[in-house]
């Protein structure tokens, strides 16, 4: 195999992460369209999969490029912001007496997901250029807005019926559709660095965690999505703290010059 074939096969993987991402999501609807809710959602948890993955190659390869980028921002689109939106749609609220309001609470939830992100993009070319470096996201990001809005049907699989309040649902939707635009810091882990003693720690917990969802899927998404809403609070002040701490830096040293 010659070395230019390898350099272009390089290039080219991440992107076909990508589109197998794309592949997923378009399942997700044909297992969604035939009433098969558990399968459209294994179909959405693996495009979360390879959404990581795809990035994660990316850099191991050294293969980033703004071609990437967009495929893998339309991809999000596609597989977080339609898809969820869908599945919520058609399981909760399709021929329901709160059918419009269900309705209203898909469209915003495709209309944050689009909004949030076109500003992550924008981010993301001011950071290439040497501006606005964060170790946290502005807003939800688009895998964890698809989980959360996702919640409710998360709660009827897991057969807790006499919670099961469509009116509430749309609401939390809508919240967490805001939620997504907001500047509210959440955690990135494309800065988390895995190694050394934390290693065996994490492959563990990721052990775990895949045991859990085999066992009781529904209930160990609902578990995850209510630890990670209960982070934003820290995650929010661990923000604060750095740009405070990177304000009096910059203070300080324009007070030496």
């Amino acid at each position: 195999m010659s070395q230019p074939f390898r350099n272009r096969m390089r290039r080219v993987a991440p992107s076909v992460v990508t589109a197998l991402a794309i592949c997923a999501g378009m399942a997700a609807l044909r297992m969604t369209l035939a009433h098969n809710i558990e399968a459209a959602l294994c179909f959405v948890l693996l495009a979360v999969v390879l959404d990581a993955a795809d990035g994660r190659l990316a850099r191991h390869l050294g293969a980033q490029s703004a071609f990437g980028a967009e495929l893998d921002s339309l991809a999000d689109f596609f597989n977080f912001g339609i898809v969820p939106g869908i599945i919520l749609y058609t399981s909760l609220y399709r021929g329901s007496a709160c059918d419009s309001i269900g309705w209203l609470a898909v469209l915003m939830l495709a209309v944050c997901c689009a909004l949030r992100l076109a500003r992550f993009n924008v981010s993301a070319k001011e950071t290439a250029s040497g501006q606005n470096k964060n170790t946290c996201f502005a807003g939800v990001p688009a895998p964890a807005l698809a989980s959360l809005a996702l919640m409710p049907v998360f709660v009827r699989l897991s057969g807790w019926h006499s919670i099961d309040l469509p009116l509430a649902g749309a609401v939390f939707v809508m919240a967490v559709s805001l939620l997504a635009i907001s500047p509210f810091a959440t955690i990135s882990v494309k800065h988390v660095r895995i190694g050394g003693r934390r290693l065996p720690f994490v492959l563990s917990a990721m052990a775990g965690l895949v045991v859990c969802l085999t066992l009781y899927p529904w209930p160990t998404l609902i578990v995850g999505n209510c630890l990670y809403m209960l982070s934003l609070p820290f995650s929010y002040l661990s923000d604060h703290k750095h740009t405070k701490a990177l304000r009096d830096i910059h203070a300080h040293s324009a007070d030496r010059g």
